[in-house]
């Protein structure tokens, strides 16, 4: 005899479809954060492939390819509001096929495009315009990926499912990381210029097709399908009313209030994982491989300690951990900067260092969308939260890289990384001081 798999809309739960949820909302993640890596690790390379007209200055060419990298971020508010009204009205499940879609498809050109060598003037404008592609959908990818796993999470398990959005951050740029450091192994310094590069945004396209796979087989998450059927009326029970929508005013000051809570964390997030190997090549004269090296270990730190953070914010709450993974943040700023710029400082004491600083930026993002999630009702959780994330990362992981090498080139103050990342974690810390203790004991708001 089979034991059936229940409706969840009926008030039980099918243990197979969290996973799934899991698994289809973590892979596009994936996706999009393995490019975005890439993108940030062969940064000097694409500034001379796309960024350099005869006379440009390697710095100035940089600067240029951050600002692309700045642009795309910019374009993320745009799809999270676009792929977020459509995700509220439509649904999680198409919304997330359309946005895999893009993502894969901008993703996989950007390997096959001219350069300037090639194209002349046109080819940074294309380059930029895929950005833009890759911008609006990473924005309408964030909103879906949390909403159907949080609103599939079994009860006390909110913040370890959303975590998982976090964690394939984390796996996403330590695979671009892992790509970058293995083709700087076994090409040439030529070859890597001027073809190597490409592969790591070719291989974006199998994996794009398993995510779509994935996708289409995801079902309806049942906080949505609530919201447009009404919870099952029982006998001798009225009808229950489906709650009015959001006031937008409140609506739109959720969304500030969520982009200041996640501020430290895009900042430090996007300083210590992403533009940490032209920092230490551009400024401290680090070899490639050594700056990916360091960029590793961040990562594997950030990684390590997501899980761990989403899952005890379950039990202690989101403002503890994400309070206290800020403060630490703030806190070793400054000595992790000047252990890296220190020549006699030994290997190992500065790959402790990066571990360390990578791990408290994990305690901020491992409870962060099961945070943000919590803020909004299901029917604008879609876009609320998107935005939240798309106008936090625009403002402060997409001008990480351009505002910290600007910064360094007008100033000549190498610390600059460090004032960017205590300022940004100390508003942060204000802001997720106004959380409720007990969200993490509340049920979802439809």
């Amino acid at each position: 005899m089979t034991t059936p798999v229940h409706d969840p809309v009926e008030g039980t739960a099918a243990p197979r479809r969290p996973l799934r949820a899991l698994v289809a909302g973590s892979v596009g993640n994936f996706i999009e954060w393995y490019e975005f890596g890439v993108y940030g690790y062969f940064a000097t390379i694409i500034a001379a492939n796309f960024f350099t007209p005869d006379g440009g200055s390697d710095v100035e060419a940089l600067v240029k390819t951050y600002a692309s990298f700045a642009l795309a971020f910019f374009f993320r508010p745009v799809g999270a509001a676009v792929f977020g009204r459509l995700g509220d009205r439509m649904g999680r499940r198409p919304t997330l096929i359309v946005v895999i879609l893009l993502m894969t498809g901008a993703t996989t050109l950007i390997g096959l495009l001219p350069t300037y060598a090639t194209l002349g003037a046109a080819a940074p404008w294309l380059l930029t315009l895929l950005r833009v592609v890759q911008g609006l959908s990473a924005g309408g990818e964030f909103g879906g990926a949390v909403s159907i796993m949080t609103e599939f999470a079994p009860p006390g398990r909110r913040g370890l499912y959303g975590a998982w959005q976090s964690f394939t951050v984390a796996l996403g740029l330590l695979a671009g990381a892992g790509m970058a450091a293995l083709l700087a192994t076994v090409l040439t310094g030529p070859e890597l210029d001027d073809w190597g590069w490409r592969l790591p945004f070719l291989l974006t396209l199998p994996l794009g097709l398993a995510a779509l796979w994935l996708r289409l087989k995801l079902e309806e998450t049942p906080s949505f399908r609530r919201t447009r059927t009404g919870p099952p009326e029982k006998e001798g029970r009225p009808p229950a009313v489906t709650p009015p929508p959001a006031p937008a005013r409140q609506v739109a000051k959720a969304i500030v209030l969520g982009a200041g809570r996640l501020m430290g964390w895009s900042a430090a997030g996007y300083t210590f994982l992403v533009v940490m190997p032209s920092y230490l090549q551009s400024t401290l004269n680090a070899s490639f491989q050594q700056a990916l090296v360091a960029t590793v270990l961040a990562n594997l730190g950030f990684a390590a300690s997501i899980l761990p953070a989403g899952a005890l914010s379950d039990r202690i709450g989101r403002r503890a951990v994400m309070v206290t993974g800020a403060v630490l943040v703030a806190v070793l700023a400054f000595p992790l900067m000047h252990l890296l710029q220190d020549a006699g400082s030994s290997t190992a004491s500065k790959s402790l260092a990066v571990f360390a600083a990578g791990a408290a930026v994990g305690l901020m993002a491992g409870p962060g969308p099961a945070m943000l999630s919590e803020m909004f009702p299901t029917s604008v959780r879609y876009t609320g939260l998107g935005l939240a994330y798309a106008l936090s990362n625009a403002v402060f992981s997409g001008c990480a890289g351009l505002i910290i090498t600007e910064a360094i080139k007008r100033t000549g103050n190498i610390d600059i990384p460090a004032h960017y990342v205590v300022v940004t974690c100390a508003v942060s810390t204000l802001a997720l001081l106004t959380l409720r203790g007990d969200d993490h004991r509340r049920a979802l708001r439809d």
